[in-house]
């Protein structure tokens, strides 16, 4: 069985990242979709909020499981007995950063890291984007899935 994991802080999770899980699930029989926990960082959604919100958007898929992790991503790839790591790309400064990280996973624990490219339609889309639009008051709900919003 092929499993990959799908890293990421989800704050929120955006309908980029949807795109990616669910395209992912032809290449893959399972995704786990980790939500690193950094104690350094501020999140607009508490970590039980994003886990929520992720397991509703999927709840209809049996094959995508939802966990938390901290430390390394390969570490956790390790203990969840994965070899693939899954990314979206959504522009070459995605692509610089996301080499740059997946070579050194790569190094550290031969983890392979599979890209998919995002829809042309999405790919301005980022969490970042999204939550600058909700503290501003603008109208998210086309940019994330509806657990979020819900």
């Amino acid at each position: 069985m092929k499993r990959a994991v799908f890293p990421g802080s989800f704050d929120p999770i955006t309908i980029g990242h949807t795109d990616i899980i669910k395209r992912g699930l032809s290449i893959f029989d399972e995704i786990i979709i980790a939500i690193g926990v950094n104690t350094e960082k501020k999140y607009m959604f508490s970590l039980e909020d994003r886990k929520k919100h992720i397991e509703n958007a999927f709840k209809d898929h049996p094959a995508i499981k939802v966990k938390t992790y901290t430390g390394l991503t390969v570490d956790f790839c390790k203990t969840e007995n994965v070899q693939y790591i899954l990314r979206g790309l959504r522009n070459t400064s995605d692509f610089s950063y996301e080499q740059a990280i997946a070579q050194t996973n790569r190094n550290l624990k031969e983890i392979e890291t599979v890209f998919l490219v995002s829809d042309p339609c999405i790919s301005n889309i980022s969490s970042s984007i999204v939550r600058d639009v909700i503290r501003n008051g603008g109208d998210y709900t086309t940019m994330v899935p509806k657990s979020v919003f819900l």
